[in-house]
């Protein structure tokens, strides 16, 4: 009966400290237990040179990574947290230059997405925002747009760097 004691005091202690904050949750949220769902509206390319893959799968991924990552419910529409954009542009130009025989040449090239989010957020207007993320991927200077479009591990590690940053401002507060 002791041995129990022993056991169960320390188990309902701990699990009264994780549920008395409330909103605190292991991947570092920090979402008013008022919302309980969230909907994305397809994200555009806007971008002329964006590759045509590019609007659905940014769209699913954003989406894939909110539901993987909290506990709400993905709506159509009109959730309790909203997002919507575009995808304002995918460039790729020279990153390094190097001298070789006198001539200046790209060492590398670099390829960077900056994506246009609007987030409302229906139950704290204060935390909504419209704000432009953006991130980079470098690759060889012998491999051309063409390349890299196709190459879409690749692409997918700039956009899951985008993503990151769009949850962390809209839930995570960072």
């Amino acid at each position: 009966m002791l041995r129990k004691r022993a056991i169960g005091y320390p188990l309902l202690a701990l699990s009264l400290m994780l549920t008395g904050c409330g909103v605190y949750s292991f991947n570092g949220t920090n979402i008013d237990p008022a919302i309980r769902t969230f909907s994305i509206q397809t994200i555009q390319t806007t971008a002329p040179n964006a590759p045509a893959f590019l609007t659905q799968r940014f769209t699913e991924d954003l989406k894939d990574y909110f539901q993987r990552n909290t506990s709400l419910k993905l709506v159509p529409r009109d959730g309790d947290i909203q997002f919507d954009g575009s995808i304002v542009a995918y460039d790729y130009a020279p990153a390094a230059i190097q001298k070789v025989d006198g001539v200046d040449l790209a060492g590398s090239s670099r390829l960077t997405i900056q994506v246009k989010v609007r987030f409302v957020n229906s139950k704290d207007e204060k935390a909504s925002f419209d704000q432009v993320f953006q991130s980079f991927g470098d690759f060889p200077s012998t491999q051309d747009v063409a390349a890299v479009n196709n190459d879409q591990t690749a692409v997918r590690k700039i956009t899951n760097n985008v993503i990151t940053d769009i949850f962390n401002k809209s839930v995570a507060n960072w």
